[in-house]
This record gives structure tokens, sequence and C-alpha cells, in this order.
């Protein structure tokens, strides 16, 4: 449910306009570095502010209320929490009738009996990955701690905006249609071990995907050649191995063999759909009337959801290897 992860495990709360978002990591090692000015830099780069985002802005200073001791972690469980102050609920209480198109307020309110916290789309909403872009800077410090010789970096970056290599002119086509657009992320893990991940159901692969569509807006993933795979020979695609640590002179298996790393760079694409709330008028059902009508989302919103999502990607993939790292060293 609100759960993931086996070793390194994390549990997430809080909706858009609670008086807290925040997580709660369960398995992270004792003696981990975990000061308040560690979270920041990552957490910076989630936060609005740039062309195309939301003009919400929180301050994001995580409250670690329990599990870290002397700025260490202690081997219990890490909580830590994000305030939310800058919230207009109002202008959700208005279009409570009319459910927002893309949105999970239809499905939530048939889900929940119409109990859901609906406000800035409740425990759906995309204020709630300040918690796991916390998660991921735990996960980012355990891995460094477990495997420091490696010196393992993940790193993802927007690689298309809007249909768009030019981010900049993806942006403007969104400013010019009055909408929104979309993005492609592309991850890459560098310096991991071979022997990450189980066959079948706990591949890596597996795993990866499972935790990345747990981010609101993800629509899709591929890893290496991904899709293009479908249209290649066989000898094509192939990696051919070329020393005894198995690295190999192409990449189209993005790292990883039979659910399993096999040493070389983890690379895998992320799909971000366009943000669902847009200026643009659209027609949706009148929940009160039974009618379909004329209806334009108010409230703040980014214009690509996208531009903020690398340093989530980057979290979830953190985690993921967090978990399988600490398991693969026990099997060690």
């Amino acid at each position: 449910m609100n759960c993931f992860g086996k070793n390194f495990r994390v549990q997430i709360f809080g909706q858009s306009h609670s008086e807290f978002v925040g997580i709660t990591i369960d398995g992270c090692p004792p003696g981990i570095n975990l000061d308040q000015a560690g979270f920041l830099s990552d957490l910076e780069r989630r936060k609005p502010g740039a062309k195309g985002t939301t003009p919400r802005k929180e301050d994001d200073l995580p409250k670690i209320i329990s599990g870290v001791f002397n700025e260490r972690s202690s081997g219990a469980p890490i909580t830590i929490l994000f305030e939310n102050k800058n919230t207009r609920s109002a202008d959700y209480e208005k279009q409570r009738a009319f459910p927002r198109p893309g949105h999970a307020d239809m499905v939530a309110s048939q889900k929940f009996k119409g109990f859901e916290d609906y406000r800035g789309g409740g425990h759906f909403s995309g204020r709630l990955t300040v918690g796991i872009v916390a998660a991921g800077v735990v996960a980012k410090k355990v891995i460094n701690e477990l495997e420091k010789a490696r010196k393992i970096a993940i790193e993802a970056q927007i690689i298309e905006v809007g249909g768009e290599k030019d981010l900049e002119a993806g942006l403007d086509k969104a400013v010019k249609a009055k909408d929104s657009v979309g993005g492609i992320i592309e991850c890459t893990v560098k310096n991991l071990p071979a022997g990450l991940g189980e066959p079948f159901f706990d591949s890596v692969e597996s795993l990866i995907s499972h935790a990345i569509f747990s981010i609101p807006a993800v629509k899709g993933i591929e890893f290496g050649s991904g899709f293009f795979a479908a249209k290649m020979f066989g000898s094509e695609h192939n990696d051919q191995i070329i020393n005894n640590e198995g690295k190999t002179e192409t990449n189209h298996a993005g790292g990883i063999n039979g659910g399993i790393t096999n040493g070389n760079d983890l690379i895998f694409r992320v799909a971000i759909k366009p943000t669902s709330s847009t200026p643009k008028a659209q027609f949706t059902l009148n929940k009160e009337t039974g009618k379909r009508e004329q209806f334009s989302v108010k409230g703040r919103h980014d214009l690509c959801i996208a531009l903020r999502a690398p340093v989530v990607v980057e979290a979830v993939t953190a985690m993921v290897l967090a978990d399988l790292l600490i398991e693969w060293n026990a099997y060690r």
C-alpha cells in the first residue's frame, strides 16, 4: 500500500493540504550521518521556481523526529516531517463537484466513498514526493557507506520536454498553446557491482519499475535500448563481453541481464505525462447535475511537472539499490 522495500523499507504519509507530509524509513543501518544540511541540496532540486513550475513554494525543511541521535542514524525507524504552510484549500472547495480530467479525483471518491481529502489532490499529490526525496538522501548515504570504494553515482536528467530535445523550445510550445507538456527523464547509475537482483519477481527491472511508478505522472519506463530493441536483430542488440569483469562493448541491455546487474552502467528512461491541471478549458462531469460541463482548473500548477522529477527518480532508484545492496552484502 503506502510501504515499499524489504531491507530498506519506506512508508509515505500525508496529504497535499494536511499539516505535514513525510516519510518513515525502517532498516537504515546505524551510524549514517544525517544532519539537516545534508538533505537540502536534493530538496532544493525538487522545489519550484524555474520557468514552467508552480508558484506554490514551501520551506521544505526536514524535521527529523525519530531514529537519529547526535546527527547519526540510531538503528531505529527514522521519521521525517515536512510542514505544509502555503496552501489555498478554497481553490479546491469550489470545484468539489467537478472531478478534474486526468487526476485521481473521480477514482479517489469512488474508492474512499467520498471521505477522501480532495484538496490539492490529497494523498495522490506530487507534494508527497518531498518525503521520497528525503528517503533518497538517506538511501544514497547508505549506498555510499556500504560501497565506499566503488563510488556509486546516480544521476537523472531531463532530456526531452514536449517532444523537443531543446527544453526551452518545449516549454515555449506549452506557453503558446496555454497548455501543459510532459517530458522524458534519463537515469544512469555508474559503478554498480554485478550480481544485484533476483529472478524472476525481484529482478532489478521489476523493483525499479515498481518504485518508479509510485511517482505521480509517470506513464512509462524503458531500460537500455528499450522499445527500440524490438526493431533490432539479436546480433545487434547483444552486448559483446570484453573482459572477465563482464564489461561489454555496447550497453543495449542497460546494465541488466536476467534481471541481475552485470557491472555496466544501469540506464533507463522514464516518460512523464503532461501536468493534468491545465488552464485550457475542458469538459468534465458535474457530479451535482449529472451532466458534462465546460470546466477550467483553478489553482497553482506546473507547466511541465517533469522539470522537477529528476531528483525524485534518483531518490526511488537509490531506495531500490540500498535495499538490494544491504541484501547483497549479507549474501557475500
